[in-house]
């Protein structure tokens, strides 16, 4: 069962607003391209593809309460850090801070139609690193990531405290 972070949700929860959001995301997260991103640490403990279905789930609901455009910001947060290999070994953590979303965008092109939206918010998505984005929606995933990082971080940093306890 995937959890989604900092909220009691799961993944496959059968509710009706887990249904319409996997109606959102679900030929994303069926795509094997997509599935070997839980090969790969993001933040911690935390794969890139559950760091994906993380920012996905907020993005997809502070949109909807927004009036936005929620599938697109769902689709935006899984493909947002699509790309297949270990930062840490690659590039420096700045030359990765500018360099993932464009490689991201690029790997979502490849596997699914991408919208003017989708696009901004993958390429978009480390900003204020990066240029400004065009669309409301690309701010809530911007700013769902950065949330979700933090969340991932701290549950890390709270299991190792609590370890050291025991």
């Amino acid at each position: 069962m995937t959890k989604i972070a900092g909220v009691n949700v799961w993944l496959e929860d059968n509710s009706t607003k887990m249904e319409e959001f996997n109606c959102c995301v679900a030929d994303l997260l069926s795509n094997e391209y997509v599935k070997q991103l839980d090969k790969f640490s993001q933040h911690c403990n935390t794969s890139r593809l559950q760091h994906c279905i993380n920012v996905s789930y907020y993005s997809y609901r502070i949109c909807k309460i927004l009036g936005l455009d929620y599938v697109s910001a769902a689709r935006a947060g899984i493909l947002h850090d699509l790309f297949l290999y270990d930062w840490r070994e690659r590039h420096t953590k700045l030359s990765h801070t500018i360099q993932h979303p464009k490689a991201a965008l690029e790997n979502a092109r490849k596997i699914t139609a991408v919208n003017n939206i989708e696009a901004d918010a993958i390429s978009r998505h480390m900003f204020p690193l990066c240029a400004f984005p065009k669309f409301k929606e690309s701010y809530v995933v911007s700013l769902a990531d950065k949330y979700c990082t933090a969340l991932e971080i701290i549950a890390a940093f709270k299991k190792r405290i609590t370890k050291r306890r025991r």
